[in-house]
């Protein structure tokens, strides 16, 4: 986790309480885990035990299966159980869910690791460096949950069931009646663990056998009525190889998983609730036979994030990338965590939302401009300004060789940051004025429309740190198109200098130089669904999909913006924010992409 800085003596803000909060409070004041040890590193109750007191009050973690990149919903996530295991005194392991090796690839796990950090989080153990600590997987716990599961079949807990697929859906029953026992379910444990370790041993097809608990085919709960712990899978595993072709089931791994860890507190969405009373049931009887330590680690549930105008299913976002629907993985339309990284949002502004958006059992939509708003506030006093002109048009000032000389090019400057931060020196940027420059087409109308205070034949308007000019027309082509908005200077009107206000205007509007503006494409993007709730209620989300959510456009900005780092934030004035884009924009040859306008104007 991000280590704080030991030169900060201010305190800390107040943390929004929750039920979350609340719990390990509560469990702290009553000691529920002063006792732990930890041997080091995972392992079951023989390797914890000779270890030394754990070094940590709490322990979460975040689970990701590599499958696919991280998106917004992971973000909440991994803010969540990261942000409390930093606040109490704690840590949190970042467990790759490995166990379904026919999806899952090392392109993920890197992707997850370094989506992980950039969102400021480690997953290093008590007192060992940031960046030292490797991730663990669930694979690497294989041969203990193969024991767990030869454990439950000696003790009559776990049955081989050799039906098929079918037969075991048509056996078990609905929420009206109850299920019908396997023929298989009577069989005794050493019947059971002969056919298991044929599993085991590659001797039986894919689907044809599952490893079973033994429990109750009649609960009310589903869960509960036997369900699948262990399926054969002749699949290579990028951990492990060929080693296995038997592979646990997740609701079998995922409690497994967390005990060898010693996690605390198991913090999963509302979906898993109803996995719960199994996931208690495992580890009672792991308990029992010595195999995990105590206390075992307890699982609580909270509300997924529901985005308005987003989909986070990993299976719908992989068809939008497989189908070249959107440009990858990153693309900044894209709710992935790569993609919001690209499109421009910041790491705090996506701590900042997780945060705001708090923690509930309640299922409920988050307004898009909410996560928008959070990155404008973290921009504001940050992003550098620049004048941009997106729809270019040039305006020609006629007398400008008479006042001024022919050929002059005057130089200009605005401040980097309106308020730059308390005790800096501000900085500036640099451009230049002459008889041409570049200003939006919009800024100029041939017959304004009431309240219109921009460029129209007869009126002033200032440019933008620059001067006072007053438009006197227009020229057109033969198709009636305006190629050219005409004005004359105001003299003595500088930004800056003695008498610049002596002319007064309604307006100020943006532009930049011909003689020294940069051609940049700038790509606009806007939210990729036109619905707010594009996978809600059975939806098409394919029919969905917004037609204008990108357009490319050949832009003018001023020289400040032309020697732009990549990933480097800024201001267009009166446009929005942008950054430069991580991949695509180089020195010479920009190439900036639209974050979010400078309000939320979606649907007003």
């Amino acid at each position: 986790m991000s280590s704080p800085d030991a030169t900060n003596t201010s305190p800390e803000p107040v943390k929004p309480s929750n039920f979350l909060r609340q719990i390990i409070e509560a469990d702290l004041a009553r000691g529920v885990y002063a006792q732990r040890r930890w041997g080091g590193s995972p392992g079951d109750a023989a390797h914890h035990a000779a270890g030394e007191p754990d070094p940590a009050k709490i322990r979460t973690r975040f689970p990701p299966e590599p499958n696919g990149y991280l998106h917004i919903g992971h973000a909440k996530s991994i803010c969540l159980n990261f942000g409390l295991a930093r606040d109490y005194g704690g840590v949190c392991h970042l467990r790759f869910d490995d166990t379904n090796p026919e999806k899952e690839d090392q392109e993920y796990v890197d992707s997850i690791m370094d989506s992980v950090r950039w969102l400021g989080f480690d997953w290093a153990q008590a007192g060992e460096a940031p960046g030292s600590a490797a991730p663990y997987q669930a694979s690497d716990y294989f041969d203990f949950m193969y024991r767990a599961a030869v454990y439950l079949i000696e003790q009559g807990l776990a049955y081989v069931d050799e039906q098929s697929a079918e037969e075991m859906r048509a056996n078990r029953g609905d929420f009206t009646k109850p299920g019908t026992n396997s023929p298989f379910r009577d069989r005794t444990p050493a019947q059971n663990l002969e056919r298991f370790r044929a599993m085991r041993d590659g001797q039986l097809a894919d689907g044809a056998a599952v490893l079973r608990a033994k429990i109750d085919m009649a609960a009310a709960n589903i869960n509960m009525r036997d369900p699948a712990i262990y399926r054969v899978r002749h699949a290579e595993h990028h951990n492990t190889g060929n080693k296995w072709c038997i592979y646990p089931m997740y609701t079998f791994a995922h409690p497994i998983e967390d005990a060898l860890e010693h996690i605390t507190h198991s913090l999963c969405t509302l979906e898993f609730e109803d996995q719960r009373p199994f996931y208690d049931w495992l580890l009672d009887q792991l308990l029992t036979g010595g195999l995990i330590a105590a206390p075992q680690p307890r699982q609580y549930e909270f509300a997924r994030l529901n985005l308005t105008y987003v989909i986070t299913s990993k299976r719908k976002l992989k068809h939008l990338v497989d189908n070249g629907i959107v440009q990858g993985w990153d693309d900044p339309r894209m709710p992935t965590v790569v993609g919001l990284r690209r499109r421009g949002y910041t790491a705090q502004s996506i701590q900042t939302f997780c945060e705001r958006i708090g923690v509930t059992k309640d299922y409920s939509w988050i307004d898009y401009s909410t996560l928008e708003g959070c990155l404008r506030e973290d921009l504001e006093n940050q992003a550098h300004r620049g004048m941009a002109v997106l729809d270019p048009v040039k305006l020609v000032l006629s007398n400008w060789d008479d006042v001024m000389g022919a050929g002059h090019l005057e130089p200009c400057t605005l401040p980097a940051l309106p308020h730059p931060p308390e005790g800096e020196e501000p900085a500036l940027r640099h451009f230049t004025i002459g008889r041409e420059v570049w200003i939006e087409r919009e800024d100029f109308q041939e017959v304004p429309i009431k309240g219109y205070k921009r460029l129209f034949p007869g009126n002033k308007v200032r440019l933008k740190g620059g001067y006072v000019i007053e438009c006197t027309g227009c020229s057109k082509n033969a198709d009636g198109e305006i190629t050219e908005v005409l004005a004359t200077l105001v003299p003595d009107t500088k930004s800056g200098t003695p008498g610049a206000d002596s002319v007064k205007v309604k307006a100020a509007i943006t532009w930049v130089g011909v003689a020294d503006g940069v051609a940049a494409e700038v790509r606009i993007y806007d939210r990729l669904f036109t619905d707010a709730q594009p996978d809600a209620g059975g939806k098409d989300f394919l029919a969905l999909l917004n037609p204008s959510s990108l357009k490319i456009v050949q832009a003018i900005v001023e020289p400040s913006l032309a020697n732009a780092q990549p990933d480097a934030k800024f201001q267009f004035e009166r446009h929005g924010y942008f950054v430069a884009d991580r991949l695509d924009h180089a020195v010479g040859k920009p190439v900036f992409n639209k974050i979010t306008g400078l309000k939320d104007s979606w649907g007003k």
